[in-house]
């Protein structure tokens, strides 16, 4: 049975570095019939969907605003679904991968053994990397590997490969980054996601996701946070909830201290702040009751778009 590839390459203002990593990806990959390429040009000004035309790209979708990275490669994705293919790899446009290691990749899901695959850029040995950023990369890679259920070294790494039916289940609902979201996301679906391990080239360009290393923090936590509780809404606000009952008990026990030493009356206030504690405690538990019970519906309501895409597209 053919098998066809396609490359999806989200851009914003690459009109310098898109030639690179066009010639770079693989012409011609073992197990693979057909290879095509497919640029999501995000709203850029500075030619790049003409660029790609040139350069004799397959498929060129254009924003005609910039809508943002995720958007862009859940664009990228669907497209990639219609147009046929059987696996998908996303690349950077700014030239950060080797394209060679496609054919690295892909293989996992070519042999049957991964749904997702992830390349690790193996981040200490970046030059470019200071010391707080390969710190920060390797204990969110640890805070996502719990969150999902998945050890992968690199979460944030964008240098993936789908395959068809995991591409499929995989709904991007975030607006920052796709990166941990499809990553919680795959392990809470109990796909296979699986690492390799690849090099990068050299610095081409500053990121233009974040400002600065803690915007990325922020941004990529609060992601997390939202879409760890999407999935599993009970067990987060039963937890919050552990928090806010234990400061009242904390509270209701000092304040039969003080009574039992016969000076209660002097400290009702510490009564009243537990009573709060242990309502904001209880309302926040009973939310998560009813989360969890939303969460049952979307989970119905994921199935029936899975299986909407596969009517949809079995003849793509």
């Amino acid at each position: 049975m053919s098998k066809k590839l396609i490359v999806i390459i989200p851009c914003l203002n690459e009109r310098d570095t898109l030639p690179d990593v066009i010639r770079d990806i693989p012409k011609t990959i073992e197990g693979i019939d057909k290879i095509e390429i497919l640029i999501v040009d995000d709203g850029s000004t500075d030619g790049t969907s003409e660029i790609a035309k040139k350069l004799g790209v397959t498929y060129i979708l254009r924003n005609t605003r910039n809508r943002g990275l995720a958007k862009s490669f859940s664009i990228g994705l669907n497209s990639a679904l219609a147009h046929g293919a059987d696996i998908i790899v996303n690349t950077d446009g700014d030239n950060q991968y080797p394209q060679a290691d496609i054919a690295k990749l892909v293989q996992p899901i070519l042999n049957g053994s991964a749904d997702i695959v992830i390349a690790d850029r193996q981040t200490n040995s970046i030059a470019h990397f200071s010391p707080i950023k390969k710190f920060l990369q390797r204990f969110g890679s640890t805070i996502t590997c719990k969150l999902a259920g998945v050890c992968i070294p690199d979460a944030v790494s964008g240098f993936r490969a789908y395959s068809r039916a995991a591409a499929m289940e995989i709904n991007v609902v975030t607006e920052f980054s796709y990166c941990t979201e499809t990553i919680i996301q795959a392990g809470k679906k109990k796909l296979k996601v699986v690492s390799v391990p690849v090099t990068t080239n050299p610095k081409t360009r500053e990121s233009r996701l974040f400002k600065n290393t803690w915007q990325h923090v922020k941004k990529t936590g609060s992601t997390m946070v939202r879409v760890f509780a999407m999935y599993e809404p009970l067990k987060t606000f039963f937890n919050l909830s552990l928090i806010f009952l234990f400061i009242g008990a904390i509270f209701f026990v000092r304040f039969f201290y003080f009574m039992l030493i016969g000076n209660g009356a002097g400290h009702l206030q510490s009564i009243v702040f537990g009573a709060v504690m242990f309502l904001a405690g209880f309302q926040i538990l009973v939310l998560g009751l009813v989360s969890d019970l939303i969460a049952s519906n979307r989970k119905l309501i994921e199935e029936v778009l899975y299986q909407q895409k596969r009517e949809y597209l079995k003849n793509k």
